[in-house]
């Protein structure tokens, strides 16, 4: 019994891989310093927790 025709895939020839490699290489450092270096936007609920923080580290220390 012979496989079915689904069954016999041709070789990949990583075409995902290539494109992936290709973005990854080609990734300027401009953009990502422009993404990590954003101000962020703080919410009022954020600054009471990190206010907790701070007070809890001045008694530990």
């Amino acid at each position: 019994m012979s496989k079915h025709l689904a069954d016999h895939r041709t070789a990949s020839e990583g075409g995902r891989v290539k494109h992936f490699l290709r973005l990854a290489r080609d990734r300027s450092d401009a953009a990502w310093r422009a993404v990590w270096q954003r101000p962020r936007e703080r919410d009022e609920g954020n600054r009471r927790v990190l206010e907790y923080v701070r007070i809890e580290r001045e008694r530990q220390v």
